[in-house]
């Protein structure tokens, strides 16, 4: 059985466009099936915001993709969910809480380079969602890398 993932834009952007080294392995884990990609419409149309910053549009045209492009392998990779319920705690960011809620909800690891995520790390982990930057730092999954 896979184990579901949340991530955050950030992470989006360097496995869809960035090349991040980081990402092979997570690239890996997700086409082997043992992690489950999981987000919601609303994580999307982030995306689809993001994407259209002039800094980015930028970097997409230097790796020769388009937003298109980028959201169309966001799709296929996704597993659609449900907006989840408020969590307990709350982020200092109110665009960082959906990628908390979610992973609550779903009991779900997830990755994120966002500060104000960060800091909830060990309250995260109460309600049984590891954090990390990196896909190597969480512990149910140090072996897929």
């Amino acid at each position: 059985m896979s184990t579901p993932i949340v991530l955050d834009t950030n992470v989006v952007l360097d496995l869809l466009v960035f090349d991040d080294p980081a990402t092979p392995a997570l690239q890996q884990a997700l086409d082997g099936g043992v992690l489950r990609w999981i987000a919601t419409p609303v994580m999307r149309e982030e995306l689809a915001r993001v994407l259209e910053y002039p800094h980015l549009v930028a970097r997409l045209d230097h790796y020769r993709l388009s937003a298109d492009d980028v959201l169309a392998a966001f799709d296929r990779q996704v597993q659609r969910v449900d907006v989840a319920p408020k969590a307990p705690m709350v982020c200092r960011d109110p665009d960082d809480q959906k990628f908390i809620d979610l992973a609550v909800a779903h009991r779900a690891q997830l990755l994120s380079k966002d500060h104000a995520v960060l800091k909830l790390k060990k309250r995260l982990l109460l309600q049984g969602v590891p954090v990390a930057t990196r896909l190597d730092a969480l512990p149910a999954l140090e072996s897929v890398t």
